[in-house]
């Protein structure tokens, strides 16, 4: 175990040696470690963490404040009594960073770490290790980073790591999909609404794994989420190939074997094959479409040609 476990996601967190650390109850002090652990690879200079963190301040003061919150954490780390090796910090006259040899497990560090496993691996080609991997990551996002805070940089830090959350959670939806575990798959896609609920992508996703797991209904009914969540959010409708995959899967046309756009024995990216090979597929439904109903519409006018011959034949023989 290692001797700093630190958490960023909703809540900050902060444990030494498995005992939680006190003395960190300051707020200032809390932004200053916090953005020197999401900035963990660089050095800073003061005179950018100052500018960035007491935007509104004088130079005089903004400097008073920063050597006084830099004292609060050093102090609160008891980084003054370790040798430089443990230190959590390494504070210079100038410049100021976060120890890379300190032996420091940070819930931030290892989800980036998984997004860049898989950042640009379809989610259809994540094999088991790599699975286990996202799974894992996603498990450590309990909720939005630093809940509760509104600083820029912070909003900024919250919405890159909330973009590889759902980005993680898509790529466990298409392996699922191509998996067949389909109910697995829709847990993940109704995770990503609970944030973005006029995802347009996540909800042809969940229309295509509720047909598939049998259930034509409501894979019907999602269609119509995510209708009105787009008009509500965005005020567009849906796109063709959303409203063509409607049609698919009310004509029951859809098949299982087309996963996502892709084929199986190619290692092709899903959004290199999409266009224009989406453009074609979305063309040629709605072709197969019209043809079933005016095959219909023929057998119809076949079947009520041939009572008309039937009964002008008999007609005649009714008179006589």
């Amino acid at each position: 175990m290692s001797k700093w476990n630190i958490c960023l996601f909703r809540k900050f967190f902060i444990r030494r040696n498995a005992q939680v650390l006190e003395g960190f109850e300051s707020r200032k002090m809390q932004e200053v470690f916090c953005y020197l652990l999401l900035h963990r690879d660089h050095s800073l200079p003061r005179e950018t963490l100052a500018s960035l963190l007491w935007p509104d301040t004088t130079t005089a003061q903004v400097k008073k404040s920063l050597r006084q919150a830099l004292w609060q954490l050093q102090a609160a780390l008891g980084s003054q009594a370790e040798v430089d090796d443990d230190r959590v910090l390494l504070v210079e006259s100038d410049r100021v960073q976060l120890n890379s040899e300190a032996d420091i497990w940070l819930d931030v560090a290892v989800f980036e770490r998984a997004f860049e496993v898989i950042q640009k691996m379809p989610g259809e080609e994540l094999d088991l290790d790599r699975e286990q991997i996202v799974q894992e990551a996603v498990q450590l996002y309990q909720g939005p980073l630093l809940e509760g805070w509104y600083q820029d940089w912070c909003v900024y830090e919250r919405e890159r790591l909330q973009n590889m959350y759902l980005t993680m959670l898509d790529k466990l939806m298409c392996s699922c999909e191509a998996r067949r575990e389909y109910e697995t798959g829709l847990l993940y896609g109704m995770r990503i609404l609970c944030y973005d609920r006029a995802r347009e992508r996540t909800h042809r996703q969940l229309m295509r794994l509720h047909y598939f797991n049998g259930d034509r209904s409501t894979a019907l009914r999602q269609y119509e989420q995510c209708a009105v969540a787009m008009e509500e959010e965005l005020r567009v409708r849906p796109s063709k190939g959303t409203v063509v995959l409607y049609e698919q899967i009310q004509a029951d046309l859809l098949d299982p074997s087309e996963l996502a756009f892709t084929h199986p024995d190619m290692h092709i990216a899903p959004e290199v094959l999409a266009f224009p090979l989406q453009e074609i597929l979305c063309q040629l439904t709605q072709i197969r479409i019209v043809l079933t109903d005016l095959q219909n519409q023929v057998q119809q006018n076949i079947q009520t040609l041939q009572q008309a011959v039937y009964d002008s034949a008999i007609q005649p023989k009714r008179k006589q």
